[in-house]
């Protein structure tokens, strides 16, 4: 039971991850240092995605698995729901250098919109005073 919670919780650690490499530039328009967590975590995804690597939370997750006994990921709500999310049927290079592609894309938008706002902010500021 343990095992497969300890399996579980990894798994949320990892959607939660690719959502940070993915979405974490917005982070930057409330807090300015968030770029210093958040570019070296999109540059691992982007490497992994290139590289065809393997990110060690996976790892981690199946030798849980086979702790608990699993031999598979049929069952409960995070197995039926968020599994095809991170480990999608058919992954091929190509559509791995896709994904890297658009965490690339995502990100570039997201941090030029957080450079237009500072921008423009302090732009803003100095009218005023």
């Amino acid at each position: 039971m343990i095992a497969r919670l300890a399996a579980d919780a990894v798994l949320l650690l990892h959607l939660g991850f690719i959502l940070f490499v993915l979405l974490g530039g917005l982070l930057a328009l409330r807090w300015r240092r968030a770029p210093l967590l958040h570019l070296p975590a999109a540059a691992w995804g982007v490497y992994v995605e290139l590289s065809g690597g393997l990110c060690p939370l996976t790892p981690l997750e199946n030798r849980l698995r086979i702790a608990a006994g699993e031999a598979g990921y049929a069952g409960g709500f995070v197995e039926h729901y968020l599994l095809p999310l991170i480990y999608p049927a058919g992954l091929t290079p190509e559509i791995q250098q896709l994904l890297a592609a658009v965490v690339i894309g995502a990100n570039a938008l997201a941090y030029g919109w957080v450079y237009l706002r500072r921008r423009g902010g302090g732009a803003a500021r100095g009218r005023r005073e």
